[in-house]
């Protein structure tokens, strides 16, 4: 029996499959971080949302005042 046939041919098996998890591993990685990025630009404007609800009266007592 070959080494191939007694494993199947998996895809832990053979020369290089460090280096293909290592391609696969940077661009998760590289995928993540740009997600993180993205999650902490929409974190950064629903924080700055939130401050402008806050510091800005709501329409109707605008209405209300100005009469």
């Amino acid at each position: 029996m070959t080494h191939r046939s007694h494993h199947r041919g998996g895809p832990r098996c053979g020369p290089g499959r460090f280096e293909r998890f290592s391609v696969n591993r940077e661009e998760w990685l590289a995928r993540l971080e740009e997600h993180q990025r993205d999650l902490e630009q929409r974190t950064a404007d629903v924080a700055d949302l939130i401050r402008r609800l806050r510091s800005d009266p709501p329409p109707d007592q605008e209405a209300t005042a100005a009469a």
